[in-house]
């Protein structure tokens, strides 16, 4: 069984869809560095997270991104995407634990 399209997104599913998209493209971007950051628990759950040559540790460089940008909210920004990729991928285990699959796993990322 499987998710529709008409099914809603799970939380933060944009970001990981950006985060591959970006990563394809060998684009070092908010997003994907945010998924490099998840990337061993994505990769169990049967996301392909292509290996890219990004300076690590990827926490650090989406911070500084971010503190470049925002300043002082850099910090809470940041902790707001760690929390919704988290949430992504709780998501995403319960609906592997209950039979269903999410559309960005059965998706190659796009080159």
């Amino acid at each position: 069984m499987s998710r529709n399209d008409s099914d809603p997104e799970l939380p933060g599913e944009e970001l990981v869809q950006k985060g591959l998209s970006d990563l394809a493209q060998d684009r070092i971007t908010d997003f994907s560095l945010l998924v490099l950051i998840a990337a061993p628990r994505l990769k169990r759950l049967g996301i392909q997270i292509p290996d890219r040559p990004f300076p690590k540790p990827y926490e650090h460089q989406l911070y500084a991104r971010l503190d470049e940008r925002l300043g002082a909210a850099a910090h809470s920004y940041y902790n707001s995407l760690i929390r919704r990729i988290v949430s992504y991928a709780r998501g995403l285990e319960r609906e592997q634990s209950q039979g269903f699959s999410s559309a960005v796993v059965d998706r190659e990322p796009q080159e």
